[in-house]
């Protein structure tokens, strides 16, 4: 049985605010006390060169460490020390521990995992400390189905991605433990935090008053819970594809990972929706307009399946076309069925030398349920949706980029969204009366045979964002090296077609759509 979330009592959680504050120790910390060897390790979810590292320690970075992240046993006397205000007697009528007995020595273990999390958003860095379920790394045993996810890359991507200027109300949809609720609070008037998911919402509440943050915190499937509008939406929905049904023959791989109602594979309330392949992402797509004000943007993460003889384009594009939304969806990574199915029974504690009748089985109901749909390949992506302020939508844009980004995309998307709603508003007439000027991240790299003068090859390559590469030409680089701001597109496309000597309206065709490229990706900004 799952242990109850932590409880919210407001004095014994400012109590544990202070000590922590005092402990000192935060990630930097942590990764200083057990050295790089050990904090690698613990980045790759194994235990023992920490473990090694802290033994026989009583430090307050060590206690706090062995007890909460590693799911060690401490004595009292080492929980009191590190936590001198809140004490052991807080920590366990706070739900966070439980003691063996009243006496110094006896053991304290850990019933929640508490960690501190240090974060760089589009909004600047942070650092909390976060309480979710134990983990594998302290349990050693399967995840149980209601299990309580921390700060994993998913959500590590989302809140980087998201766009982070001023809004009034923000929905964060499928909240889990909190994380994208606290990011979104730090720049919103309101956050409503929503989960299926009623120990989700106790950590949820409990993380937000150790972070001194105020959540409305509501229960229910997807939209429902929601009210009115919101300016924006943030979701990391459970949008992984596991086979449901009688057609998913086999055991779960681990009696801790069944869910009561007995489904043939283990089904985890963080990442499962319990809907037939892409089905829930297709339909929050379709569906989150309606919760969206003029202007309000909505960003989440997912997975959509590649059907045989079909580009994952179409698919999802008539989802957005569907949704009536502006759209861009970019396709950071694809597997195919069987690494996907891989990835996801190990995420839940499976393997292969665990039980291997269990992980045999598991595996093929996946590639059989892949294969009920003719499912090549899997994508997962970032879904980003906005409610035009008036009129049809502008942007449908569906790219692949399984190249690095510089994080945080949040600022970059941003500045791209206002860039493409510049340009809508400039015919090629008005863009030529606008001066330009190279984003200061750009640089122009050449290519020259041995001994020639001039470049066979001229790149255009941004250092921010997606870090995308331009091919140009001959007058596209000089036009954009011309791009000072000190004069107009017009009176530098007037200029690089006398030095080339062919006539302005020419190259002023076959320019413009490539300018309008570069200032959409954010080479050039229009001032």
């Amino acid at each position: 049985m799952s242990s109850p979330p932590p409880v919210v009592h407001h004095e014994l959680v400012d109590a544990l605010r202070a000590d922590l504050d005092s402990a000192g120790a935060g990630v930097a910390a942590i990764e200083e006390r057990i050295g790089p060897v050990a904090a690698a390790a613990l980045h790759r979810e194994q235990a023992l060169p920490a473990l090694r590292a802290t033994a026989g320690a009583d430090d307050p970075v060590a206690t706090l460490l062995r007890v909460f992240v590693l799911g060690g046993a401490v004595p009292r006397r080492a929980v009191d020390r590190a936590l001198p205000t809140l004490g052991s007697d807080g920590a366990a009528r706070l739900g966070l521990v439980r003691t063996a007995g009243a006496g110094p020595e006896d053991e304290v273990r850990a019933l929640v995992d508490l960690r501190p999390v240090s974060a760089t958003d589009a909004g600047g860095p942070v650092t909390w400390w976060l309480a979710s379920d134990l983990g594998e790394l302290a349990t050693g045993g399967a995840l149980r189905y209601d299990h309580v996810l921390g700060v994993g890359g998913a959500s590590t991507t989302l809140a980087q991605v998201t766009v982070r200027d001023h809004r009034r109300r923000t929905l964060d949809l499928g909240t889990g433990c909190g994380i994208q609720a606290l990011h979104a609070a730090r720049h919103s008037d309101a956050v409503v935090a929503t989960d299926i998911s009623e120990r989700a919402l106790g950590f949820a509440a409990f993380n937000a008053a150790l972070a001194g943050v105020e959540l409305d915190l509501r229960q229910g499937s997807m939209l429902e819970p929601a009210d009115g509008l919101f300016d924006l939406v943030v979701s990391n929905p459970p949008f992984v594809i596991t086979p449901r049904g009688s057609g998913s023959a086999g055991r779960s791989p681990g009696e801790g990972a069944r869910q009561p109602s007995g489904e043939p594979l283990p089904h985890y309330e963080y990442r499962d929706g319990g809907r037939s392949g892409d089905d829930l992402v297709r339909d929050l797509v379709r569906e989150v307009g309606g919760v969206l004000a003029p202007g309000g943007v909505a960003q989440l993460l997912g997975n959509w399946e590649h059907r045989r003889g079909a580009d994952w384009r179409e698919r999802v594009g008539t989802w957005v076309d569907e949704a009536g939304l502006d759209a861009w969806v970019v396709q950071r990574e694809v597997q195919d069925p069987a690494e996907y199915a891989e990835t996801w029974l190990r995420d839940g504690g499976s393997t292969p030398d665990r039980d291997p009748a269990g992980w045999a089985a598991a595996y093929g109901a996946w590639l059989e349920d892949f294969a009920s749909r003719e499912v090549d390949a899997v994508g997962f992506g970032l879904v980003l949706l906005r409610r035009p302020v008036s009129g049809p939508p502008t942007l449908r844009r569906l790219e692949e980029w399984s190249g690095p980004v510089r994080q945080p995309l949040g600022t970059h998307l941003a500045a791209c969204l206002e860039a493409h709603d510049t340009l809508v508003t400039l015919t090629d007439a008005d863009l030529a009366d606008r001066r330009l000027v190279v984003a200061p991240d750009v640089t122009e790299e050449r290519h020259l045979t041995p001994g020639a003068s001039d470049p066979t090859v001229v790149l255009l390559r941004q250092g921010d964002g997606f870090g995308r590469s331009v091919r140009a030409g001959t007058a596209l680089a000089g036009l954009v090296g011309a791009c000072d701001g000190e004069l107009t597109l017009g009176q530098i496309l007037g200029g690089v077609a006398a030095l080339l000597d062919v006539p302005a309206d020419a190259l002023a065709a076959e320019l413009l759509p490539e300018v309008r490229g570069l200032t959409r990706d954010g080479f050039l900004h229009v001032t």
